[in-house]
């Protein structure tokens, strides 16, 4: 149990028989009455936010989160699947829990998946990923004043920018927080 006054973001809570990830909270003193604690909550199995307001003194069932280094294997198109490699375990994880993020996914790729009774609910992907680039802009010589980039779309389908010297092929290194190239992979 936790009290709503302690309530921080990232933390797993359980109401109504569905989990959510607080995604923001503030608190809130008026001048008279009592203070509450407004909430943005994440359902973790359909991705809707809900916003709740809370009694700081309200007890709520926070979820103890297991955390596991697992190895992503391939994707069925409505499902994702990974692998512990120490134990070979295997986890199952709807597309809808990754969003955006599934282009950073790459055969053999090492995160974390964060489980709830063997539900995956949450994961966090490496500072840094080395993707393929599927297609790009052709070079235009000429323009090479300052930093100079073209369009370019990762076999994965992230689409982003890249330097002029970026060939279709190339390995290149990928920020998962913004998606922005790096370097070379």
């Amino acid at each position: 149990m936790i009290e709503a006054g302690d309530l921080k973001t990232g933390v797993t809570l359980k109401l109504d028989n569905n989990l959510y990830r607080v995604t923001k909270s503030l608190y809130n003193k008026p001048g008279r009455g009592k203070a509450s604690m407004n909430t943005t909550l994440m359902d973790i199995r359909t991705g809707h936010t809900v916003n709740r307001v809370f009694g700081v003194d309200e007890r709520l069932d926070n979820i103890f989160v297991e955390a596991e280094k697992v190895q992503y294997l391939y994707g069925d198109g409505m499902h994702l699947h990974f692998m512990n490699p120490e134990s070979y375990e295997q986890y199952e994880a709807g597309i809808e829990l990754f969003g955006d993020d599934i282009h950073y996914l790459t055969e053999n790729l090492e995160l974390e998946l964060r489980l709830y009774e063997g539900l995956a609910i949450d994961y966090k992907l490496p500072t840094t990923v080395t993707l393929k680039i599927g297609e790009s802009d052709v070079q235009i010589a000429g323009d090479t004043s300052g930093k100079v980039m073209k369009k370019a779309k990762t076999e994965t389908g992230l689409e982003l920018a890249v330097p002029l010297f970026v060939n279709v092929g190339d390995p290149i290194t990928v920020d998962t927080r913004d998606g922005s190239y790096t370097g070379r992979g």
